[in-house]
């Protein structure tokens, strides 16, 4: 996600889910875009250093790429599109597997929301 307008669109209008460590933020809106667009942000108050932020960023980049097509199908298949913006909002280094589990936690929790 990039476009300015749709992040401030998300924090301004976006439900949002807290499952520790991560705030996630999202929007349904109609079909005419892809089904899903995903963000992620890390604090520059709790990490420092832009290492830090980047390894953050990758790890939840790549623990979401993993686990989001049964989100995906269900978007399609339901003419859906969503917005999804992950923040880490912890205040120490996550380990993979951590950061895997809460991921697939929030795109579960969002799969039960679009079958309502």
């Amino acid at each position: 996600m990039k476009s300015r307008k749709s992040i401030e669109r998300l924090f301004n209008e976006g439900r949002k889910i807290v499952i520790a460590p991560y705030k996630t933020l999202y929007i349904f809106e109609p079909a005419e875009k892809p089904a899903l667009l995903f963000g992620a942000a890390v604090s520059s108050k709790s990490f420092k250093k832009a290492v830090d932020r980047n390894r953050i960023k990758r790890l939840t980049r790549e623990a979401y790429r993993l686990q989001k097509n049964e989100l995906h199908e269900k978007l399609k298949a339901t003419k859906a599109h969503m917005d999804i913006f992950f923040i880490y909002t912890g205040k120490e280094l996550p380990r993979y597997n951590d950061v895997y589990n809460k991921v697939g936690t929030v795109l579960k929790k969002l799969e039960k929301l679009v079958h309502q």
